[in-house]
C-alpha cells in the first residue's frame, strides 16, 4: 500500500473572471504529476489532478484535508501539493503579517462580496497553515506554489511573456486600501520574534515561485506555455543527479532565471532538508 499522496492543481480559467485567464497553469499541473511519477516514485493512483472547472476551493480543500487525515491516521508519510494559478492579497485580520496583508490563492470559482474577496471562494495562506499544522512531525510535506505572492504561503529557451499570475481587480484594491487606511495608526503587537520570517515545521518544504512581494510569470517556452518557476524546476530536477541537494536545485534555478525574469524563487525549509538530495 502506498504511503504517499500528491495533489497537483492547475487553473487557467476563472468562472467569474474570464479576463483573468492564464495559459500555463494546467501544463504545470500535468508536468508536475509526470515528474512525480518519473522521479519521485509516485504511482498514477497516488496523484490527484484538479484542473480548471474541477479546481474549486471546496474540491482543493477537500482533497488536502483527506491527505492530512490519512497522514494523521498513520497511512501516509509523504504529501506533495502543487498549485499553479493566480495569487492575490486580502486584509490580514489576525495581525500575523507585517504588511497587514494575507497572501491568497485563486481557485476556479474565485468570487468577491462587494470590495472584498469572498472567503468561501478563495484560499488564504492562514487556512493552509492551519491545515498542515495538524500533520504529525514524522510526515514530510512538500509544497510548490507557482503564483504571485507565493513566498510565505505555506523559465536558453525562446520565451514569450504573458501577464503575470497576479489578480487584484480595482474594486478589491480599493477594499485593501480602505482597510490599510483604518490600520495606519494602530499599534500592532508582534506575533513572533523572528523578524517577519515565517516559521516552517521541520518536515515541511515550500518551493515558491517568487518572493512575497513579487509577481510570477506565465510564459511560453517554444510552443508550450508554463509557469516560469515550474518549467525551470522540472527541467533542473530532470537533469540533476540523484545526489543533488535541494539547495543546489534552487541555486541552479535562480541562476538560470536571473536576467530573464524579475522573480526570485524561494525555498523555505530547515537546513537539514536543504542539504538532502532531491531523491530523498
Amino acid at each position: 500500500m502506498s504511503t504517499q499522496k500528491a495533489l497537483c492543481v492547475g487553473i487557467n480559467t476563472f468562472k467569474n473572471y474570464p479576463e483573468a485567464a492564464l495559459h500555463g497553469c494546467v501544463n504545470d499541473a500535468l508536468d508536475m504529476a509526470a515528474l512525480l511519477k518519473d522521479k519521485g516514485g509516485f504511482a498514477a493512483d497516488d496523484i490527484t489532478l484538479l484542473t480548471d472547472t474541477q479546481a474549486t476551493k471546496a474540491a482543493i480543500m477537500q482533497h488536502l484535508t483527506q491527505m492530512v487525515t490519512g497522514a494523521k491516521a498513520g497511512k501516509l508519510d509523504a504529501l506533495v501539493f502543487s498549485l499553479s494559478s493566480h495569487g492575490t492579497q486580502l486584509p490580514d485580520t489576525d495581525g500575523d503579517e507585517d504588511d497587514r496583508l494575507d497572501e491568497a490563492f485563486c481557485p476556479h470559482d474565485l468570487a468577491q462580496k462587494d470590495n472584498r474577496w469572498d472567503h468561501d471562494h478563495i484560499i488564504v495562506d492562514d487556512e493552509l497553515n492551519a491545515l498542515f499544522a495538524q500533520l504529525p512531525a514524522s510526515v514530510t510535506l512538500e509544497v510548490f506554489l507557482d503564483t504571485c505572492h507565493s513566498a510565505t504561503g505555506l523559465k536558453g529557451d525562446a520565451i514569450d511573456m504573458w501577464p503575470v499570475r497576479c489578480f487584484l481587480p480595482d474594486s478589491i484594491q480599493a477594499g485593501i486600501n480602505e482597510f490599510l487606511a483604518t490600520q495606519s495608526k494602530a499599534i500592532r503587537t508582534p506575533v513572533t520574534d523572528t523578524g517577519g520570517t515565517p516559521t516552517i515545521a521541520a518536515q515541511h518544504i515550500l518551493w515558491a515561485a517568487c518572493q512575497a512581494d513579487q509577481t510570477s510569470a506565465d510564459a511560453n517556452f517554444g510552443d508550450k506555455p508554463n509557469g516560469a518557476f515550474t518549467y525551470f524546476y522540472i527541467k533542473t530536477v530532470r537533469a540533476a543527479a540523484g545526489s543533488t541537494t535541494r539547495s543546489e536545485i534552487i541555486s541552479q534555478i535562480r541562476s538560470t532565471m536571473k536576467g530573464q525574469f524579475t522573480q526570485v524563487p524561494q525555498l523555505e525549509t530547515d537546513a537539514l532538508n536543504r542539504a538532502k538530495p532531491i531523491s530523498e
